[in-house]
């Protein structure tokens, strides 16, 4: 388990303790339901209501019989008189388990969302903040056109305001208990417990079950995780690219004191976005997992327990801690548009070829013709270093089309961001 990450509030949610607590709590709403039902006399469930179960007599127990749901009752119903012979009444391990887990991915499910939306507003904060900061805008890593820092920002925030739905509804799967015995038929626990249960603890009731809550629902929550990982390492990909020194138009936070390299002192890496990155790769994998637990032999077998004890616990500890970190990144994220100006000018203006190229076509060539002139243009300004500016009015086709300020009006960097205001509003940002 990624414990050197873990942030403590998940950590809690999916400690010994935590888990333990949960299964106590499903008992004894049984035992409630049991009680209203009229099976557990009243006197009896004054008794239970103060159930415990004790620590170490449980791994006592556990170390003989190999069970930890028998060593769990056992460890309970020692410290019980005659009234413990109702724990567990009509009940197999994993009405107790599986609805205490979900529980847990609940409970980890509203920690994410609270991240989640820190995130959001620090990105959107910082996205009006660069509304207008001129960038390049790049395709296949290679100058396009200028867009502003702030699109950027909304495109992200965008994007994870799908993702707070897609949460939303992975939560609203994970949150369903299931108390109907051994193979999920009822024989031994008739449904009106189990609605009960479930109403006591906040979940709705699986509509239908066989021994365990279908897995279809856990692979929802844990590739949902995945998803909004992969985002994440989306956007540290590009802080990573924009902090490289070719470009350096930001740069993640660096501390007072803080060293890049033992060796030489002048480096300052993007290694908050590389981890990140790192532990992005890390809940894919478990989305792959969580996937392959969903197809169980018959009614149930365990081959899905022992990797849920792991993918659950740090899929949601590493989202966690990525997404608060991430946070931390953009919080701090130093931007440098003087910089950004200078890689918008290095190519010495052939990033208006589009703008050339349409006029032309707009003064009567055809497209074909319009496009070899200004592509021959834009090659020969790189090539041989000269302003493509220049470079157009030596071109007769261009010259005797595009004369004077019809010509310098194409090569004016507000063309490409008067739409910024609007997409920011159909946005919602």
């Amino acid at each position: 388990m990624i414990d050197r990450y873990a942030r403590p509030k998940m950590k809690r949610v999916w400690s010994e303790e935590n888990e333990y607590d949960k299964w106590l709590a499903v008992e004894l709403a049984v035992c409630e339901a049991w009680a209203e039902a009229g099976t557990i006399p009243q006197a009896d469930m004054a008794r239970l209501r103060h159930a415990t179960y004790n620590l170490d007599r449980l791994n006592e127990i556990f170390a003989r019989t190999h069970h930890d749901m028998t060593a769990f009752t056992r460890s309970i119903t020692e410290t019980l008189g005659p009234e413990g012979r109702w724990i567990h009444l009509g009940l197999t391990s994993n009405d107790v388990i599986d609805t205490a887990q979900d529980m847990q991915m609940v409970e980890a499910a509203d920690l994410l969302l609270g991240e989640l939306d820190a995130l959001r507003e620090t990105i959107q904060r910082r996205a009006w903040e660069f509304k207008d900061t001129l960038m390049m805008g790049r395709t296949h890593g290679i100058h396009a056109e200028p867009i502003t820092f702030g699109l950027k920002l909304a495109l992200w925030w965008d994007e994870l305001n799908r993702h707070r739905e897609r949460l939303l509804a992975a939560r609203e799967q994970v949150a369903v208990g299931k108390v109907s015995g051994a193979v999920g038929t009822h024989a031994t626990v008739p449904p009106n417990i189990e609605e009960r249960v479930c109403h006591h603890l906040g979940l709705r009731v699986a509509p239908v079950s066989n021994q365990i809550i279908q897995r279809d629902r856990h692979a929802q929550y844990v590739t949902t995780m995945a998803l909004i990982a992969a985002s994440l390492e989306k956007f540290a990909t590009e802080i990573r690219h924009l902090q490289r020194t070719e470009v350096y138009e930001a740069q993640e936070p660096f501390s007072e004191g803080q060293t890049g390299s033992s060796a030489m002192p002048h480096k300052r890496n993007p290694e908050l976005s590389e981890r990140v990155c790192g532990l992005a790769r890390l809940i894919r994998g478990h989305a792959v997992t969580a996937m392959e637990n969903v197809a169980l032999w018959h009614e149930r077998d365990i081959s899905h327990s022992s990797a849920e004890r792991l993918i659950l616990p740090d899929s949601t500890m590493a989202l966690d801690y990525i997404t608060s970190l991430f946070n931390q990144i953009m919080g701090g994220l130093r931007v440098y548009p003087e910089r950004m100006m200078e890689n918008i000018e290095s190519t010495l203006g052939i990033i208006f070829s589009q703008r050339v190229l349409l006029a032309l076509i707009e003064k009567g060539l055809s497209r074909e013709q319009a496009y070899e002139v200004t592509q021959r243009g834009a090659m020969r300004a790189w090539d041989e270093r000269k302003d493509f500016r220049q470079v157009m009015r030596e071109e007769p086709e261009v010259a005797s089309r595009l004369k004077g300020k019809a010509l310098e009006d194409l090569f004016d960097y507000r063309y490409y961001v008067q739409h910024v205001d609007e997409t920011f509003k159909r946005a919602g940002i």
